[in-house]
């Protein structure tokens, strides 16, 4: 049975007196920022000489330091910036002014499972992950709200860690919607895993084959745009709200007897053979380990490829049709 806590199982005061840097100021980093300090937290933001981020977090009305200057006076350090600069950041700017009975804290378990990030044994390291993107995280807890959390202990130096978490979330807004304990191993594996199977690379590869069947059969592309792409938020609103059987109910009987006699053609045994397969590459390393090579190449692959999927006929669609719709330039704007 999961573990969940609530509120009522956080003592925030155990955040007073201690000083908490955020390693990063984009989307979790300046959610995890502000509300930290809405919620009467010492909190510094850290960030490399010459960021962009510098002055908008100045004008936030936060305090700005190097990283290497926040870990000198830090009590508390959560990590977020992307994954695959994590190690170097660390091993330069926080590793050399660690100190006992400080807390290291992360969003995502990627560096300290797979090992690029090695923590001297007299550190809490601990993970606050809310699930979901930083700009909801923050309207959430302006509205009174909140996103539920994830957090796991992995070193408990203190005999406090899971506490210290619990307050941290209890901070950023989690508690007021529900923290679940998990590991850092599962963390990491299982997000890996959705955001590769199902909610990017899965998804997105979905909406692609849907839109070109379509567009190679002969159909407009603006129509073939708004049945597979632009119609994926309306279901995935309603099984957000009401789950699969919920949808169900609010969409036709003939949209749902499609459902239930189309659904398994398309997402067949041999997808989900190559969907464990996808899972065993992360639970090995091999995913870490050819993403951390990619990088270390200078991204050729990465950037390549995200260059020929901007250039395709479905984003230049969805991009025209999007700029006429009164929709267009408010929703998700980027």
């Amino acid at each position: 049975m999961a573990q969940m806590f609530y509120a009522q199982d956080c003592n925030l005061e155990m955040l007073s007196g201690k000083k908490i840097a955020i390693v990063g100021y984009g989307s979790q980093g300046h959610a995890h920022a502000l509300n930290l300090k809405d919620s009467d937290c010492d909190v510094i933001v850290a960030l490399y000489e010459g960021s962009k981020s510098w002055a908008k977090a100045e004008a936030a009305g936060l305090t700005v330091m190097t990283t290497a200057e926040a870990a000198k006076v830090a009590d508390m350090i959560m990590i977020l910036i992307n994954d695959e600069k994590q190690a170097a950041m660390y091993n330069k700017d926080i590793k050399p002014y660690l100190r006992p009975g400080m807390i290291l804290a992360f969003a995502h378990g990627f560096n300290i499972h797979f090992g690029c990030i090695q923590v001297p044994d007299y550190i809490d390291v601990v993970m606050i992950a809310p699930k979901g993107p930083g700009h909801t995280v923050r309207s959430q807890y302006l509205e009174g709200k909140g996103v539920p959390d994830l957090i796991a202990v992995y070193q408990d130096a203190s005999g406090k860690a899971q506490d210290y978490a619990l307050a941290y979330a209890a901070g950023i807004g989690g508690a007021r919607a529900g923290i679940l304990k998990t590991t850092f191993r599962e963390e990491t594996e299982t997000d890996l895993f959705g955001e590769q199977a199902v909610l990017c690379g899965g998804v997105c590869a979905l909406m692609k084959a849907g839109f070109e069947t379509l567009v190679e059969a002969g159909y407009q592309p603006e129509n073939a745009y708004f049945e597979c792409i632009h119609e994926m938020k309306l279901i995935v609103d309603l099984i957000f709200a009401h789950g699969f059987a919920g949808m169900r109910y609010s969409i036709s009987n003939t949209a749902e007897y499609g459902d239930y006699e189309i659904g398994n053609r398309i997402i067949t045994e041999e997808t989900k053979k190559e969907m464990k397969k996808v899972l065993s590459e992360i639970q090995d390393g091999s995913f870490a380990r050819n993403w951390l090579l990619e990088n270390q190449a200078g991204c050729p692959h990465f950037m390549a490829k995200r260059r020929i999927e901007a250039g395709t006929q479905l984003e230049a669609v969805g991009k025209d049709l999007r700029a006429k719709m009164s929709w267009g330039n408010k929703v998700g704007e980027l």
